[in-house]
């Protein structure tokens, strides 16, 4: 199954670090958050990506161009400029890098990748989130739902502590659980072909117009993950995720 993943926003909310990037490749332990994405999927067997370009594309395309070589040792005949690698191996990838305009909106992207997808099913998602969503389990659930999309519905990070108090005592201190938040669109999604008829052009929304309007008819599955989901909106955010990368077992880091 293809894999689409939306690189295009100008991720003005994390402007620290987007002014010189696109978000997708802002690092999480010097490597791309992109990067951490396809390897997630590419854990469940799924190595064919569509990647939908926009603000700085070119910068991606420079990151994939030189992958091969820039991640592995090599020597150089500069002579007749040869090159033979010592080590190592790349990740069996299909990257295709597809321009899809600077200002178009998501559900834009989306539709401007009709002809490569084709007509068949895909899925979908953003390129500043990481989950342990089992991608298997979700294609057999969208499958089984029978609709045209399925949406993971994650319950996001709590942000702040939370308080009893009676009077002026303090009842009970305690971080807020990430349970308390309510459920949103985590950004793992599977769509048949025919979400296709609900993408309108390059000002079209994904979320407020396609997904809205496959909910109201019945086409829009709720797959419910009680696991981990970490966005990358902001430098807090993106602090966050240093973080638990750094520690011994990243939620994400599924590969070995």
């Amino acid at each position: 199954m293809k894999v689409v993943i939306l690189a295009g926003g100008l991720g003005s909310r994390l402007a620290e670090e987007t002014e010189l990037k696109p978000k997708p490749m802002v690092e999480i332990g010097g490597r791309p958050i992109l990067w951490h994405i396809m390897k997630y999927y590419s854990h469940f067997g799924f190595n064919e990506f569509y990647i939908a370009l926009g603000y700085k594309g070119e910068i991606i395309k420079n990151f994939f161009l030189n992958y091969h070589s820039l991640s592995r040792s090599l020597t150089v005949n500069l002579r007749d400029g040869a090159t033979s690698y010592l080590d190592g191996e790349s990740e069996n990838w299909n990257v295709h890098l597809i321009d899809t305009g600077l200002h178009t909106q998501t559900g834009g992207r989306v539709k401007r990748l009709a002809r490569w997808i084709g007509n068949e099913p895909f899925m979908m998602t953003y390129g500043d989130g990481l989950c342990d969503v089992d991608l298997q389990k979700l294609i057999e659930f969208h499958k089984c739902s029978g609709r045209i999309a399925t949406i993971t519905a994650v319950r996001p990070p709590a942000r702040f502590g939370a308080l009893q108090i009676d009077g002026d005592q303090m009842v009970r201190f305690a971080e807020k659980s990430q349970i308390d938040e309510g459920w949103i669109n985590g950004g793992f999604l599977v769509f048949q072909p025919e979400v296709f008829e609900y993408l309108r052009g390059d000002e079209s929304s994904l979320e407020s117009e396609a997904l809205e309007e496959l909910s109201q008819q019945g086409q829009l599955a709720a797959y419910t993950h009680e696991g981990f989901w970490h966005c990358m909106d902001t430098l807090r955010e993106k602090r966050s995720l240093e973080r638990l990368w750094s520690e011994a077992n990243p939620p994400w880091k599924v590969w070995s």
